[in-house]
């Protein structure tokens, strides 16, 4: 006997991907433009403090962070954000935030709203995560279409009493993925001022924030702050993994009110997967130094230009706001990744492949997805491939 509670979850993207496109030959050179892996290059000098912490190896981690990592984040927090967080409080490591996105759900959605299932509002697309972790509490998901005449952020006009007074959580991605869209103060105010009336919580999912076009992405805990709102009301969710190329080091943080954390700390106690304590020490760091994510940034910000130049003139295409994907417009997502991949080698993921089928449609249907994330000349060579076989 199996639970049916997964019983209707697709194949996850990247093997549905694979059952796509691997029974084709590729039509030239392969070029990889599908996952969201940061390569550019991270600061050298992260190998030398693994190394000469290396005998935490044969130690147990630290199952909320060591006070010297909790320090680090909470000194980036104060710059980045100007939000006072205390370390014992307010903040505790993740190995990766796809188990904080996943675990916060388990620990802090309650099991009735109003005596009836809960909902958790899912933007739509979305990260997957968010998804299972609302199936895994018995909640409904509620999938907010993010679509071009909605700025790619969830509407949150319309939604219906009878959903709102059920809302346990709310999760929200900025800048998001895949369309690279930011959520200004406005936005977190409405967000927050809907979530104070109807006694919800936000998932703040903010792994994205250090890379960007202009101006720093708006934070949520500082909108919450400056609103007076429920100090309990907001979690935030942050990682290495973009902001710092480092998506093995496996490092991130939640912060959120002092209930919240100690919740979260109860769950990791029993449940959790700690970082190595090389691997703390390593992070500690990195939060500390901002040099490298601004060499990050330049970079990415110069392929902010290269992909504008050359999409340029394609019917619909919007450059990102932010984040390293470019949400191009097609006839169809999966038609499109076919064709490109047996024309050209490209390989790109369906946007349906991110979404779900919510209120008649799939707003991801008639997207392909395609990640910035190699190096620049690299990059351009796909993109032109890519604009040549689809919209020439």
């Amino acid at each position: 006997m199996f639970p049916e509670r997964f019983s209707n979850l697709p194949e996850y993207a990247f093997p549905r991907l694979r059952g796509l496109l691997d029974v084709h030959a590729p039509g030239g050179d392969v070029l990889h433009m599908t996952i969201g892996e940061p390569r550019h290059g991270f600061p050298s000098w992260i190998v030398d403090i693994i190394s000469e912490n290396s005998d935490g190896f044969g130690k147990y981690p630290v199952n909320e962070g060591t006070p010297g990592l909790l320090r680090a984040i909470c000194d980036w927090v104060q710059r980045r954000y100007g939000v006072t967080l205390e370390p014992e409080r307010n903040v505790m490591a993740l190995n990766g935030t796809r188990e904080g996105l996943y675990n916060a759900m388990m620990a802090l959605c309650p099991e009735t709203k109003c005596g009836k299932q809960p909902v958790v509002l899912i933007p739509n697309p979305f990260y997957q995560v968010y998804m299972v972790a609302a199936l895994s509490v018995g909640a409904e998901p509620v999938f907010l279409p993010a679509t071009r005449e909605t700025g790619y952020l969830p509407d949150l006009r319309g939604l219906p009493a009878d959903v709102l007074e059920r809302v346990a959580v709310a999760y929200l991605c900025s800048p998001s993925n895949p369309q690279g869209a930011v959520a200004d103060a406005g936005y977190w105010r409405d967000l927050i001022g809907l979530a104070e009336k109807h006694d919800f919580k936000i998932f703040a999912d903010e792994c994205y924030s250090e890379i960007y076009r202009d101006a720093p992405p708006a934070g949520a805990l500082a909108v919450a702050q400056d609103m007076g709102a429920d100090p309990e009301r907001v979690v935030a969710f942050h990682s290495l993994s973009k902001r710092s190329n480092l998506p093995g080091l496996r490092s991130g943080f939640v912060a959120g009110g002092p209930e919240i954390i100690r919740r979260l700390r109860q769950l990791r106690a029993y449940a959790g997967a700690p970082l190595p304590m090389p691997l703390q020490h390593a992070a500690e760091k990195v939060w500390d130094d901002e040099a490298h994510v601004a060499e990050n940034r330049r970079l990415y910000q110069e392929k902010y230009e290269v992909a504008d130049r050359i999409m340029d003139g394609v019917p619909g295409y919007k450059g990102p706001e932010a984040g390293f994907f470019l949400w191009l417009p097609v006839d169809d997502g999966e038609a499109a990744a076919l064709r490109l991949w047996q024309k050209t080698g490209v390989r790109v993921l369906p946007g349906a492949y991110l979404s779900r089928d919510a209120r008649g449609m799939n707003p991801g249907k008639a997207y392909i997805r395609v990640a910035m994330v190699a190096p620049k000349e690299e990059m351009a060579q796909g993109l032109t491939r890519l604009r040549d076989c689809l919209y020439a």
